[in-house]
């Protein structure tokens, strides 16, 4: 009889116990499925728009590949927008924007590949490729004898491409005719990449030939 009274004791606290949390405890287990499901559900989406965004690469790869004509030229903006538009924040849109920038200068598109280079240039979201499309940007404007809009983009360089920048940036102070500044870029360039890095001889070649001249 004690027996069964202790276990009725247990019982009622039970009950009790369950309508004091028991609707707070469904709600908890809910919100974890739920939350898990839409976990699982996001990271489900997530893969298949990198295999889409995966596949434009690829088939901006494969028109790049191509000796170039029109078709050629067409298939290659046809993607890289594409990645752009749909796919902004992903590798495939900044690797793809380079590949299709070399791509169009090799095909005489030269406005075409400037406009590649300028979006990746904007990209904040794109900080490992962003520093090269400035990079390849500038050069290009120096190409065209825009040396003030090439020097706008290397301005606050990151500190891993802060030589890489220097080195451009007295390229560009050359081709302006300002010897002296272009010294001290190319200077800075060697000081920041080190006596074991190759591009360091380069450099000092041109800074050579602007000491001789």
């Amino acid at each position: 009889m004690a027996y069964d009274l202790e276990e009725q004791e247990k019982l009622d606290a039970i009950k009790a116990w369950w309508a004091r949390y028991g609707t707070l405890l469904l709600s908890i287990v809910t919100v974890i499925v739920v939350a898990w499901g839409s976990w699982k559900g996001w990271k489900t989406y997530e893969n298949y728009r990198a295999n889409q965004a995966m596949g434009y690469f690829e088939a901006l790869e494969d028109a790049a590949r191509q000796d170039g004509g029109a078709d050629s030229a067409a298939r290659i903006t046809a993607a890289v927008n594409t990645l752009r538009a749909d796919y902004p924040k992903t590798g495939y849109a900044g690797r793809g924007v380079l590949i299709a920038a070399t791509a169009l200068l090799k095909q005489n598109d030269v406005a075409g590949a400037r406009q590649q280079l300028e979006w990746l240039a904007a990209q904040d979201s794109q900080p490992a490729l962003q520093p090269v499309a400035r990079l390849r940007l500038a050069g290009l404007l120096l190409d065209q004898k825009q040396y003030d809009a090439a020097l706008a983009q290397l301005n606050n360089p990151p500190a891993a491409f802060a030589a890489l920048f220097a080195d451009r940036r007295g390229d560009i102070l050359a081709a302006q005719g300002k010897h002296e500044e272009a010294r001290q870029a190319w200077q800075q360039a060697i000081d920041g990449l080190g006596t074991a890095n190759p591009l360091t001889q380069v450099v000092q070649l041109k800074l050579d030939a602007l000491t001789g001249a």
